[in-house]
This record gives C-alpha cells, structure tokens and sequence, in this order.
C-alpha cells in the first residue's frame, strides 16, 4: 500500500500560495520531505492528515480516496504534528489510555496490555507515572510517536520531529523511527539534511510549493559528482567570488569562509574537488541550478 499525491494545490485568504500542483509517490517505508521553512511541507502534511482541504487535486492511500473518505484515512492514520498539546499533570500511562479510547480501542484490559507494550517500544516505562509537564524535549517527543502509533496505523506523519533535541535525544529518537519505518508508511517532514540522509530511502525537496526533486538521495548526490568545489577564502573576497560563481554554501570555518562551488571544471586555481553530499542537493535545488 502506498500514497499516491496527485496536482495537490492549496492557496491561502490572504494569497499565499503554499501548494502548487504537487504529485508525489509514497512507498512503504521512510520518506522524507526536505525543504526550508515556509517551503510548504507543514500545509502538505496537514492536508494529508485531513487537517485542512486542498483547492484541487488527488490523493490515494490504497483503495482510500483521503480526500473524499476522510475518517477511513483517520482509522489509519498517525500523526506526529511540530507542535502538540497534552493534558500537563496527566501521566503518559493515563494519557495514552485515554487516547486509545478516543481511537476506539475496546476493553480496558486490551488497553492496558497495548498501552505498556507501547511505553515500552518507546522507551518510557519507567516513567509511566510522571507527569508529561516533567518530561524532557526527547521523552516528550517518543511520547509523541507512542500517541501517534496507538492504534496500528499504516500511515505515520512527523513534522520536525528533531528539533530542540540534543544529540543523544536525536540518535535515539532516530532508531525509533528506523524502527517504525520497516512496518508502515512514514513520512518525515524536515528542513534538516541530516534527518533524510541518515533515515530515508526515498525523498522530495519542495520549495515555495512546488517539488523540485523526488528520489532516492544517493541519486540525487550522484546527480552532482565531479561538479562540486571547495576552496577557503578571505571574508574581504565572499561578495566578489558570489559574484563570479555559483556559490551553493559558504560556512566560516577557523574565521574564514569556506565555499563550495558548482561549476563542470575547476573555477580557478585553489579550488578542489569536494565529495557532493545532500546538503549540496538541497542548495543546488532552491537555488534552480540543477
């Protein structure tokens, strides 16, 4: 089963618009959906989600058309949103019973038996009598996926799952959704590179609305080999070298800016070859220069 994304469109009151004819394919498995913040991903997930109408367009999850049988896709649905509210003085044993009778799952014994094997897949038995106020950026967020899989269902959203974490909350959180992403439909929702390199087999950068690229990140990179170059510079020199190249990233490193360019040959003396990674995609992308 996977979701199928059709000229999906959506234009705001005040005209912004923030999908502009969308198609995409979504397998089983991890997906991930790259692009900078106001890019559109937040609206494509809340439309997926059945959170909000689309102007025009499709979209398919099997057999189920989302957006004319809204509660079947809810059935089968998970939702990880950037930002989501709980009861803070509950605790997450008693929240996750209370949301899985509101999905519908009957006989408290049922409940219980699912509601500890998913505190326990999650890594937050021990703490399943504190308050949900008490927990950390990482508990509050594994939190949110034992919410999100209550229910066993085929499709899981996460929109900016990692941010706020420190390191070891983002590698942990990462092996859980690894975890997940071999059973169902995940689609992450992210502006970080690092998110899709490290989870996803399958991916699409959107900017502005629209899909500039839909693949497997390896292709993408391979897309850019024998085409990136990196070279040191001075500050005094950014503005004269942005001017004459095109320059994908520049980061200060010791002091000085370092640059990656893409250019067919070497730019000039100076410059060498550099491996291209998907943060070169990306900027290569929203800039237009693939």
């Amino acid at each position: 089963m996977g979701l199928k994304i059709e000229g999906l469109s959506k234009t705001y009151a005040n005209g912004v618009r923030a999908l502009s004819d969308v198609s995409l394919t979504i397998p089983h498995g991890m997906y991930g959906l790259l692009g900078p913040n106001g890019a559109g991903k937040s609206t494509l997930m809340r439309t997926i989600a059945t959170l909000q109408e689309a102007d025009s367009g499709s979209m398919t999850l099997g057999e189920i058309d989302v957006l004319k049988q809204k509660d079947e896709l809810r059935k089968r649905l998970g939702y990880l949103p950037q930002e989501f509210g709980v009861y803070p003085r509950i605790s997450a044993q008693d929240m996750l019973n209370h949301l899985a009778i509101l999905k519908g799952i009957g006989g408290s014994g049922q409940r219980k038996e699912l509601v500890e094997a998913m505190l326990k897949r999650c890594n937050l038995y021990d703490l399943r009598k504190k308050a949900l106020t008490s927990f950390s950026g990482g508990m509050r967020q594994r939190f949110g996926i034992a919410q999100a899989l209550i229910g066993n269902p085929q499709l899981l959203i996460v929109d900016e799952p990692t941010a706020g974490l420190d390191p070891g909350e983002r590698n942990r959180f990462y092996n859980l959704l690894a975890e997940v992403g071999e059973q169902v439909i995940v689609i992450l929702s992210t502006h970080i590179v690092e998110d899709v390199t490290d989870l996803c087999t399958k991916m699409a950068i959107i900017h502005e609305g629209q899909v500039l690229y839909e693949g497997k990140p390896d292709d993408a990179v391979a897309q850019l080999k024998d085409r990136v170059w990196q070279r040191s510079i001075a500050k005094a020199d950014l503005a004269s070298y942005e001017q004459r190249y095109r320059v994908i990233s520049n980061r200060l490193v010791g002091g000085r800016p370092h640059l990656h360019v893409l250019s067919a040959q070497s730019p000039e003396d100076g410059f060498a070859p550099s491996v291209p990674d998907l943060e070169d995609v990306f900027f290569t992308c929203i800039r237009g220069w693939n």
